[in-house]
């Protein structure tokens, strides 16, 4: 009496799809990541971690994080141009509406808790103090870019005139890094660094052509 043995084949486990993994790992991830700033902000007002100060301590910390979100929003196409991994442009535009989400809480503290609602004292700040002006200029721009992102504006404008308008992101870009390096008083590290970064992008777009030769 013969006795048959069969091979059980262990299931192909085929790779994610592109598409898939963007929207059901990476984009989850990067709400995460983008909104663990204020979790932190949070637990530090919980345990008393906001310093002496905590009006300039939460401007300040916001502030920070508005910068930080536009460089990685315009980090984007630097990376994708030396990955050559396309599907990373998918990014861009929620990392960009989280930098301007950052920006709009670091100017409603400054409004809200630093001048509280005077509007007078606000317009004499801004008329006053070169880098609040720097900062204002920035956040308009960055107000303009935020309520034109949408692809109902993108076609209202026309594809040519909204990439022209929203390459103006590098503006706002060197904008902040100004407003971070006038509001340190004098020359420190911290904003020579993020100068540093903006640089970078902008060299890895300049030098494009000769990328992947």
């Amino acid at each position: 009496m013969q006795t048959s043995t069969t091979t059980l084949n262990p299931p192909m486990i085929r790779p994610m799809k592109t598409d898939t993994l963007i929207r059901r790992v990476l984009k989850p991830l990067v709400w995460a990541l983008s909104l663990a700033p204020l979790f932190w902000l949070a637990w530090l007002a919980y345990t008393d971690g906001m310093t002496a100060n905590p009006i300039e301590f939460l401007n300040r910390y916001l502030g920070d994080w508005a910068l930080r979100f536009l460089l990685i929003a315009l980090a984007i196409t630097p990376l994708r141009i030396l990955t050559n991994w396309a599907p990373i442009t998918r990014f861009r535009r929620l990392l960009g509406l989280f930098a301007f989400f950052y920006v709009v809480l670091h100017l409603s503290s400054y409004i809200g808790l630093d001048q509280f609602f005077d509007w007078l004292a606000i317009w004499k700040d801004i008329v006053k103090r070169t880098y609040i002006t720097v900062g204002m200029l920035g956040f308009i721009l960055l107000t303009t870019l935020a309520t034109t992102s949408t692809k109902s504006m993108m076609k209202r404008l026309g594809g040519k005139n909204w990439n022209r308008l929203h390459k103006s992101v590098y503006v706002a870009g060197v904008l902040g890094c100004l407003h971070f390096f006038m509001m340190r008083k004098g020359v420190q590290l911290e904003p020579i660094i993020y100068a540093g970064v903006l640089f970078s992008l902008f060299a890895v777009r300049l030098l494009k052509p000769f990328i992947h030769r």
